[in-house]
C-alpha cells in the first residue's frame, strides 16, 4: 500500500490549492501513470492530468513527482516512494496551473515560436528535389531532433523561475535544431537573435536541463554549442560573448583568471552605464575584504597551459 499525496487545484471551487491524499496496492510493474489512472478511474473521477500514449513519446504526461520535473509513463511508481511509502505529485513548474495537474503551456509554446523553429533555406527558386545531406551533419542535430516538448525541463529550469523573458531550454534546444542544420543559411541572424537577452547567456550553467530531460536532447549543451557557433560567428557585442572571451585570455595569459580585469571586459569598456553599475559591488567587495590581488600573477606552470590552448587550436 502506497500513499500517492496529489496538490489539487480546482479555481472554479476554491482559490487555493491543497493536498489530497490517495492511498493506492501498486500493481507489479505499474509506471507511475498507471497508479494515476487507477485513482481517476477507482477513487476519483475528478482528477485532471495529461496522457495519451504512454510510451514515453508523446510528452504529455510530464508534471513532478517528489519536487522533479519527470514523465509519468517512463517511471516505475515504485521506485519514488520515500522511506514513508508516499510519493508526492505536483504540476509542472514555471507555468500557471489549469485545474490540478494540468498547466498552461501558452508561454512554452510562444517562445518556441520566438526562435523561429523552421527552415530558412534562403534558396531562390527551391531545389527541385529534397535537400540533402549527409551522416556527419545529421549527427550536429541527431540529439536535439529527439525532443518530444514536454516541458520538463522549462519547468525546472533556475533562470526562467526568476527570470520570465529568459527563452528556456527547450526553445533554446530547439534553436540549435536550425542553427547546425546544414540546409539552413541563416546561422548568423538566428545566433545574433539568440544572444540577446533572456537567450543563450542568460542559462545559469545548473544544467538542472540535463537531469530532467526525459531523451537525448540534453537542452544545456545544445545551448553550450550555440554559443560556440556565436562566437565563431563574431557575435560579440554582448555581455556574455565578452565574458567568455575575457576569460579565455586571462587563463591563456597567465593560467589563472584575472577577476579584477574580467568584469570590466565582460561590461565592455566603452559601456560606461554598466562600468558605473560595477562600483557599487566593488566597493562592497573592498569593505568585505575581498577584492582580489591588484597585481595579477601567472602560475607557476603556466607555459604548460599555453601548450594546451595551442594544442587545442591545432
Amino acid at each position: 500500500m502506497a500513499t500517492f499525496r496529489i496538490k489539487r487545484y480546482n479555481p472554479e471551487k476554491q482559490p487555493e490549492a491543497y493536498y489530497e491524499d490517495f492511498d493506492l496496492d501498486i500493481p507489479s510493474g505499474a509506471t507511475l501513470l498507471d497508479c494515476i489512472n487507477l485513482i481517476k478511474w477507482t477513487k476519483d473521477g475528478s482528477l485532471s492530468y495529461r496522457m495519451s500514449c504512454r510510451s514515453a513519446i508523446c510528452g504529455s504526461c510530464g508534471m513532478k513527482a517528489n519536487g522533479h520535473a519527470l514523465l509519468a509513463c517512463q517511471r516505475q511508481a515504485s521506485s519514488l516512494l520515500d522511506k514513508d511509502g508516499t510519493v508526492t505529485i505536483e504540476p509542472l513548474g514555471n507555468m500557471k496551473p489549469i485545474k490540478d495537474l494540468v498547466v498552461d503551456f501558452k508561454p512554452f509554446w510562444e517562445k518556441i515560436d520566438r526562435i523561429k523553429p523552421y527552415l530558412q533555406p534562403g534558396e531562390e527558386p527551391p531545389p527541385e528535389k529534397e535537400r540533402t545531406q549527409s551522416p556527419e551533419q545529421f549527427r550536429l542535430i541527431d540529439d536535439t531532433s529527439t525532443c518530444i516538448m514536454c516541458g520538463n525541463c522549462y519547468s525546472d529550469c533556475n533562470t526562467l523561475e526568476v527570470d520570465g523573458n529568459f527563452l528556456g531550454p527547450a526553445a533554446l534546444a530547439k534553436a540549435q535544431r536550425f542553427v547546425s542544420d546544414s540546409r539552413d543559411q541563416n546561422t548568423h541572424e538566428r545566433v545574433r537573435e539568440l544572444s540577446k537577452p533572456g537567450g543563450i547567456w542568460d542559462c545559469t550553467h545548473c544544467a538542472e536541463c540535463v537531469e530532467r530531460c526525459p531523451k537525448p536532447a540534453r537542452p544545456f549543451y545544445r545551448i553550450k554549442e550555440i554559443m560556440t557557433v556565436a562566437l565563431e560567428e563574431g557575435v560579440h557585442n554582448n555581455n556574455g560573448a565578452r565574458h567568455a572571451l575575457s576569460f579565455t585570455r586571462s587563463v591563456k595569459a597567465s593560467g589563472r583568471l584575472n577577476e579584477n580585469q574580467l568584469p570590466v571586459e565582460s561590461m565592455g569598456y566603452f559601456n560606461i552605464k554598466g562600468l558605473l553599475e560595477l562600483v557599487p559591488v566593488g566597493l562592497r567587495m573592498l569593505l568585505k575584504g575581498k577584492i582580489p590581488p591588484i597585481i595579477h600573477k601567472s602560475i607557476d606552470d603556466v607555459k604548460d597551459v599555453k601548450r594546451i590552448f595551442k594544442d587545442l587550436k591545432q
